[in-house]
């Protein structure tokens, strides 16, 4: 290992000092990418926590984390706050405990807010409006569709004059999720919520827009379309609640999922009243009666042309009383009478006064068609077989269906049960579990994964070869510098002449290395001797102590 050392060192030296410089260089950069390679592969994966925080909530949430112990970063191009992916969940439920993120919407928490002692009334009712209007934007986030809602009240001054009262109205600014909707009866739902939280404010008042600037509600423009609605829902409603009596009855019998019912109803949705007032002659009772009798008589006491003969009375006539019943029985048969009777009676009548109202929805006609599957049975091979159904079984399913829904044939009501053989539906898919690179888990591993062979291959594709490069190099400078020998006698020895000569280089050690030298005499292999020396008179030296070590 220090041989191998040494020769590395020697190799090094013997490189000029541009290539040392460059060669140093590229072996700091190779260490700083294998550092960077390995930090980055045990650096983890962090994802946004809160997307579109404002940067008064983003304080109070890294506030939060830091309290946590929860590793973060912040994004410095968005500046959105991040966690690792791991621990995403748990930072978000952390958080929820603290109520973080607030959000833009602020509710009666401006209520507790310190006013100041010069505070006006109008300052104090534009905060409690602003914190109603908060509170409602946080009720109406909470639907499901929903991500976002603003609400704008405007509430005039109430006045004593009604002329010159105003109504207070309403706008609501919701921003839905990407891909979703909201149905007539979730806006009819945001629209009565505002309206029922502001005193005075009617439904109509109330304007809903999504962020696309798409009005959802229409206030009271038609209301005529807003009754028709209502009533295709409860028509909708009543055939639902028919065609499941149907089922429910039937499936216990034919078996689950092998019966298909569909009803359809006409209904009357016109509103009748009717006032209704009847005696009953019956009952009379007397409530009042009054009579009235007249009697009057002529005779010759009071008879003929007013005058003063007539007015004188006749000799032995005698003075009666008027209405005296004597004189009317003395009188002369012949003499006219006047009679005259009157009475009026009052009575009092059993006397009924109604008033009826008729219901609105009343069913029309019914019109029910049922499909029902095959009977099942086993074949020879005990295999299952479909058989329909008799027309005794028929019958009873037609019976059992009239119980069900109430049948009327007078108004009219039509059923149609026919039997069929049901094609199988497909099989559904399960639904794959996550694959494996859709763990979390994997990208991390395959993060540390990638940095270990990054490392591997730096240290053996890149610092390995330069290194054994520079060995080589150092091995061979130094197998040339240990031992320069004539290799004249040696190749007088073997038979060869002067041109056979060979310089003999040997190290310190039992590796030895020939090089065949030119085929020249003595004379040339001392200037090259001397060259030698010329040009790196320390290597020499050494050569010549390594000589004396090993003769002594």
């Amino acid at each position: 290992m220090a041989l191998v050392k040494a020769e590395t060192a020697q190799g090094f030296q013997s490189l000029p000092a541009f290539r040392q410089i460059g060669l140093m260089m590229g072996l700091a950069a190779s260490v700083a990418l294998g550092v960077a390679v390995v930090l980055w592969s045990q650096n983890p994966n962090y994802t946004v926590l809160y997307a579109n925080l404002g940067s008064k909530d983003a304080g109070q949430v890294v506030d939060a984390l830091q309290k946590s112990g929860i590793q973060f970063k912040v994004d410095e191009a968005t500046g959105a706050v991040m966690v690792e992916s791991s621990k995403l969940q748990h930072a978000r439920m952390e958080l929820a405990k603290d109520g973080l993120p607030e959000g833009n919407a602020m509710g009666f928490e401006l209520l507790e807010k310190e006013q100041g002692f010069g505070t006006s009334q109008f300052i104090e009712t534009a905060r409690f409006q602003r914190a109603l209007e908060g509170e409602l934007g946080r009720t109406i986030a909470t639907l499901r569709n929903v991500d976002t809602a603003r609400i704008h009240l405007a509430i005039p001054k109430r006045s004593v004059f009604l002329r010159d009262r105003s109504e207070p109205t309403a706008s609501v600014m919701v921003d839905l999720y990407s891909g979703r909707s909201l149905d007539e009866e979730q806006v009819a739902a945001i629209v009565h919520l505002v309206s029922s939280s502001v005193p005075h404010l009617k439904p109509e008042n109330v304007t809903v827009v999504d962020q696309g600037g798409k009005l959802l509600s229409n206030g009271a423009a038609d209301k005529g379309m807003a009754q028709t609605s209502t009533q295709f829902a409860y028509n909708r409603k009543l055939e639902m609640n028919y065609a499941d009596r149907i089922r429910q009855l039937l499936e216990p019998i034919v078996g689950a999922g092998r019966v298909r019912a569909s009803v359809n109803a006409e209904l009357d949705f016109t509103v009748t009243e009717r006032t209704q007032e009847s005696f009953n002659p019956d009952l009379p009772a007397l409530r009042s009666e009054q009579v009235s009798e007249d009697h009057s008589a002529r005779s010759d006491v009071a008879s003929g042309v007013p005058g003063a003969l007539s007015n004188q009375p006749p000799e032995g006539a005698q003075l009666q009383q008027p209405g005296d019943p004597a004189a009317r029985d003395n009188a002369a048969p012949g003499v006219p009478q006047n009679s005259s009777k009157r009475s009026v009676r009052n009575y009092e009548l059993d006397k009924t006064v109604s008033h009826t109202k008729l219901a609105s929805g009343t069913v029309r006609r019914l019109s029910i068609a049922v499909v029902i599957d095959n009977k099942r049975a086993l074949d020879a091979n005990d295999e299952p077989l479909g058989k329909p159904w008799t027309a005794e079984d028929l019958e009873r399913f037609t019976t059992l269906t009239k119980e069900a829904v109430g049948f009327n044939a007078a108004r009219g009501d039509t059923l149609n049960i026919i039997n069929s053989s049901f094609v199988p539906p497909p099989q559904v898919e399960a639904v794959p579990e996550p694959s494996l690179m859709e763990q979390p888990w994997v990208w991390d591993v395959a993060k540390q994964a990638v940095g270990a062979l990054g490392v591997l291959i730096l240290i053996f594709g890149v610092l390995k070869p330069i290194m054994r490069s520079l060995a080589e190099k150092g091995a061979h400078a130094i197998a040339q510098t240990n031992a320069m020998v004539p290799a004249g006698a040696t190749a007088g020895a073997h038979g060869g002449g002067a041109g056979g000569d060979q310089l003999s280089l040997s190290g310190g050690s039992s590796q030895q290395a020939q090089l065949e030298g030119p085929r020249a005499g003595y004379e040339q292999n001392l200037d090259t001797a001397k060259s030698v020396v010329r040009e790196d008179p320390k290597r020499v030296a050494q050569v010549v102590k390594n000589w004396v070590g090993e003769d002594g």
